[in-house]
């Protein structure tokens, strides 16, 4: 891959540099500010963007969303400390930044400490893409299977690039009384899942908490997938994680997830896919829907990375496509009709 580097530290734009120098990837481009990195994206627009956040002029949250906008492109987080910036982190992701990981440290013999860690997050981004560029499959009409069991619901999200944002904004609409439990599998690195739960957590009036081996499943709480093995739902309805399998691109994914609940779960369900890169729950979400469940993808206008949904379209998974801000609302209605013993086509 083309790999472009944007840092204002002379040290860390060279660790980080001579890393990708003897890794297979080429080297696209240098740039010291935010600013200079939109300039050179439009007229040289690389496979993979590494992205600091502190910098003069413009930092990397804005130079992320000006290169999401103009010249779009995957950006991974290069940062002295992710833990220590989460919040912008976050930011970053929420206008298309797909991961985060620290800076490589130069040593006192000249070789960049943490270099393995860079590498394995750009290798998985190259799988990610190469499946984002693979067909989908379109499936021209779709006979909806009958309902699930009305009485205990649930909700499944999954999210990626754009993620931590459009979760923001989900879960400020609903109440803290929201009847049924949500749990939430995001594309994010688990040495900072917790803070991502933390900060969803500010951002609504639910519970939120980062989940763990056991965890059951509680109306008006929300469970964040934090690990890097895959969670899913045991027959026993609680949650675990499992490492298989392990040939996902992302850890965790959404399909495994979603075909646990399909497994395990007999109650109604709502899954909802959320923007993001590649095609990661589509099929999970094309398997609720076969079962029943009440299907919900995010339309392309307010995506910003439109590739999961859109994978989810493509096949007929989504019962309902629709726009982020009525996603909340969908499953109020949902869960209203439901309770009323409605039935919601």
């Amino acid at each position: 891959m083309r790999v472009a580097i944007v840092n204002d530290s002379p040290m860390a734009l060279e660790g980080v540099r001579r890393v990708i120098s003897m890794s297979q990837h080429q080297v696209a481009w240098l740039a010291r500010d935010g600013a200079e990195a939109v300039w050179r994206a439009q007229s040289d627009t690389p496979d993979l963007i590494l992205m600091d956040l502190i910098m003069p002029v413009m930092d990397g949250v804005e130079a992320t969303r000006k290169i999401m906008q103009q010249s779009p492109c995957a950006i991974l987080v290069v940062t002295a400390t992710v833990s220590g910036n989460a919040s912008k982190v976050f930011q970053a992701m929420g206008f298309g930044a797909l991961d985060a990981v620290n800076t490589p440290v130069l040593g006192l013999d000249g070789q960049a400490q943490g270099c393995d860690e860079l590498l394995a997050k750009i290798g998985t981004i190259e799988k990610l893409l190469r499946q984002t560029n693979k067909p989908g499959h379109h499936v021209a009409s779709y006979a909806m299977a009958p309902p699930a069991a009305s009485g205990r619901g649930l909700v499944a999200i999954g999210a990626s690039s754009g993620g931590p944002q459009a979760l923001s904004t989900v879960l400020s609409k609903l109440p803290a009384d929201f009847s049924s439990p949500v749990v939430i599998v995001q594309h994010v690195d688990p040495n900072f899942s917790q803070e991502l739960a933390r900060w969803l957590d500010s951002q609504c009036a639910l519970d939120v908490r980062l989940a763990k081996e056991g965890d059951e499943l509680l109306a008006g709480r929300v469970l964040v997938a934090g690990s890097g093995d895959h969670l899913i739902l045991t027959a026993s309805h609680r949650l675990s994680y499992t490492p298989h399998p392990r040939e996902m691109p992302y850890r965790p994914s959404v399909d495994v997830f979603f075909d646990s609940v399909v497994q395990h779960w007999n109650h109604s369900v709502v899954g909802v896919l959320l923007t993001g890169m590649g095609r990661d729950g589509a099929q999970g979400l094309l398997q609720l829907r076969d079962k029943g469940g009440h299907t919900i993808a995010q339309d392309e206008a307010t995506s910003t990375v439109y590739g999961m949904p859109k994978a989810a379209a493509q096949i007929g998974a989504a019962v309902e496509i629709l726009p982020l801000n009525d996603i909340a609302p969908a499953l109020l209605n949902f869960y209203t009709n439901q309770k009323n013993g409605c039935r919601v086509s």
